[in-house]
């Protein structure tokens, strides 16, 4: 899929090495046809990591995708440079009054905080509750999920007695769900977090469908019966060495980690890691995308409401 990108993102250069059509806003002003334009809240601390890796996974349809980053204003990121930021983010007071096809809403290393506490809470909440009339689907991933299930529904976040970090089998409930068109009955995905939500809260709700669940990492996929709200509890967007570079970095710091479950081979974090779930994630991507926001989307965004 050629997705617009401003012409400088440092992603440009890896998707273009991996030969994914990247297309810059100079040839795109060229093209006479209507994108579908995605904005991407990233609440990542490795933003330009993030950003590589969502954007790998909008990538394979020949829809053409026109793709905004935003960023919070009420915290200022501590890991990305500045410059970073201003030239290729935005903020919600220049969004705020245009309306979206679909909206990435990322995750964020604070599930240990109350929703409460995390200083940017009262923005993404005000981010929330626009998507219901300015967004016409919106994906929230992990921490973001949490946050999105809590918003909207209520639903609460409970701990873990240890972080679940690693890669786990899922099971489809609704093998006829488009979202899980062309998935294996069992398919694997990355999880890294120390919260979790109830799958017996998620159905006792009405208003949700859970649509996968694992039995190592507990509820993972869930939808508005309108499908204008999609929540998922891992990371299918992960690169290969995300999970070792996160071993690594909280081993050095002294931080207590185990080793990641079903990722290093005989669990040794000496050896390469094996990707099990790369077809997975690229796969659930590309169907929300076709399936939730492509196929359903008004023609005129001024009829997403």
């Amino acid at each position: 899929m050629p997705i617009k990108i401003p012409d400088l993102l440092p992603a440009r250069s890896v998707l273009e090495g991996e030969n994914i059509f990247v297309m810059t806003e100079h040839r795109a002003i060229h093209q006479d046809i209507r994108p579908l334009n995605v904005l991407i809240l990233n609440l990542m601390p490795t933003k330009i990591v993030t950003e590589t890796q969502i954007l790998r996974k909008l990538s394979n349809t020949p829809l053409q995708v026109t793709v905004e980053l935003l960023r919070t204003s009420s915290y200022q990121s501590q890991h990305t440079d500045e410059d970073h930021l201003s030239s290729f983010y935005t903020t919600f007071d220049r969004v705020k009054d245009r309306n979206f096809d679909g909206m990435i809403i990322t995750g964020a290393p604070v599930e240990n905080l109350n929703f409460q506490e995390v200083d940017y809470w009262d923005e993404l909440c005000a981010i929330m509750a626009w998507t219901r009339s300015h967004v016409h689907s919106t994906l929230h991933i992990c921490w973001g999920a949490q946050a999105g299930l809590y918003f909207h529904y209520g639903i609460e976040k409970r701990s873990l007695p240890q972080k679940l970090f690693g890669v786990f089998d899922h099971r489809v409930l609704k093998p006829n769900s488009p979202l899980f068109r062309g998935f294996d009955d069992v398919f694997q995905a990355p999880h890294s977090r120390y919260t979790e939500v109830y799958e017996s809260d998620i159905r006792a709700d009405p208003e949700l469908e859970l649509l996968s669940v694992s039995g190592g990492a507990g509820v993972f996929a869930v939808k508005s019966r309108d499908s204008r709200q999609f929540f998922i509890t891992g990371h299918p967007e992960y690169d290969p060495d995300t999970l070792a570079r996160e071993y690594f970095r909280d081993r050095e710091k002294g931080i207590p980690i185990q080793v990641p479950r079903n990722y290093f081979p005989g669990d040794d974090p000496s050896r390469p890691p094996i990707v099990r779930w790369r077809s997975a994630g690229q796969l659930l991507y590309t169907n929300w995308l076709n399936y939730y926001v492509y196929q359903t989307t008004p023609y005129d965004l001024t009829h997403v409401s």
